[in-house]
């Protein structure tokens, strides 16, 4: 079970302090459609009037816009993935160019102490032996300790 995914993108426009149209722009750039009407349903908590949820394949699209709106374009080809917190955890990763001490600090500030190859376990493949599942929790600290960083 991921952390909401509602909750994923309600941390990152706080963190970003994004407008809505900047949220819509992000998704755009990623290949997705998302109305700026809608945005402030996919805002709201599930137990508000009007709350929309967000679905994978759109909090994808989000994360990847994020990506080519702070790093470019990849020259990649897109490699489709199953959402999962650890690929939410890899693409933020991504985004903010974060390296291993990043992370671990991030983390930290969240309020989760976490060790530095509990950590790397986190970014291996899912057949490797030494991978480790990212709870809700551990995504959640991670989103706090980021929104503690980069709003101060």
């Amino acid at each position: 079970m991921n952390t909401n995914n509602n909750d994923v993108l309600r941390s990152m426009r706080y963190a970003l302090d994004l407008p809505d149209a900047a949220i819509a722009d992000m998704v755009k750039l990623a290949g997705g459609e998302l109305a700026v009407a809608d945005i402030t349903g996919l805002l709201k908590k599930e137990d508000e009037a009007d709350f929309i949820p967000c679905d994978d394949e759109l909090l994808m699209k989000f994360l990847d816009g994020l990506i080519i709106k702070k790093r470019g374009p990849s020259d990649k080809p897109a490699v489709p993935a199953q959402l999962s917190n650890n690929l939410i955890l890899k693409k933020l990763r991504i985004a903010f160019e974060l390296k291993e001490d990043d992370m671990h600090d991030i983390i930290e500030l969240g309020g989760f102490e976490l060790s530095k190859p509990e950590l790397s376990a986190l970014f291996r493949s899912t057949d490797n032996k030494n991978y480790r599942h990212c709870g809700d929790q551990l995504l959640r600290y991670f989103l706090r300790g980021l929104s503690l960083r980069l709003r101060g």
